[in-house]
């Protein structure tokens, strides 16, 4: 294989990593519509829609896999093919987070949720999609400034977590009988909160990528 062929094939893997980008944004914003709404049909066509994001991601992967085997690439281009491959396993994760989020609105029961709550939802989805469309085009460019900054912003959805998880504690507390409703609300919270840290993981991919240097920045939940 030329130079230039490889060059070609690596550029349509990036390609793909952000089309995998984009079905996982739009699953995450999709499935925080579908739970405003209780839309429990729309619910399950995000679970459903999972299985395609992860054949996406396999396929991504046997390419990588495939030019690692056959075309023996060295320095920058393995070190790029294996960064392709942390991503994509970051991006399926952040798509099963969509997927939890749709299920639980199949599990709630068909009465109104907190307004205040769904705004909280919806703002802690918006912040950590705009995260992950600029660290993906970040990877992409190479542009370790943007690598950098990114991850500072998870602090607001940090913010709205705590925020969103004091409210349901207290609400556990007032009410014994929406013990159900609340824990699945607070996984809701805990999905998106972990979707924005698999934000930060791809910023630090992108660091090492483009300097060879070891990032870590701090996170503030576990998986």
């Amino acid at each position: 294989m030329t130079r230039e062929i490889l060059e070609r094939r690596l550029h349509h893997l990036q390609d793909e990593v952000l089309n995998l980008g984009s079905m996982v944004e739009q699953s995450s914003v999709d499935a925080v519509k579908a739970l405003r709404r209780l839309d429990v049909a729309s619910a399950q066509k995000i679970e459903n829609r999972d299985g395609v994001i992860n054949r996406r991601r396999f396929a991504i992967e046997e390419d990588c896999l495939t030019l690692m085997a056959t075309q023996q690439p060295m320095a920058h281009d393995l070190r790029l093919l294996a960064a392709i491959l942390e991503v994509i396993t970051e991006l399926e994760r952040m798509g099963d987070y969509a997927k939890g989020i749709a299920h639980i609105t199949t599990l709630l029961e068909p009465s109104p949720l907190p307004p205040a709550l769904l705004d909280h939802f919806d703002t802690m989805a918006v912040q950590a999609n705009a995260m992950l469309h600029r660290a993906l085009s970040a990877f992409v460019a190479g542009d370790v400034k943007a690598a950098r900054t990114i991850p500072a912003e998870d602090d607001e959805v940090d913010r709205l977590f705590n925020l969103i998880y004091g409210e349901l504690v207290e609400r556990m507390i007032a009410d014994p009988q929406s013990v159900d409703q609340t824990t699945h609300l607070l996984w809701v919270s805990h999905n998106l909160e972990r979707f924005a840290d698999r934000v930060t993981n791809i910023c630090e991919r992108t660091i090492f990528l483009a300097t060879g240097e070891m990032t870590e920045f701090s996170a503030s939940g576990g998986d």
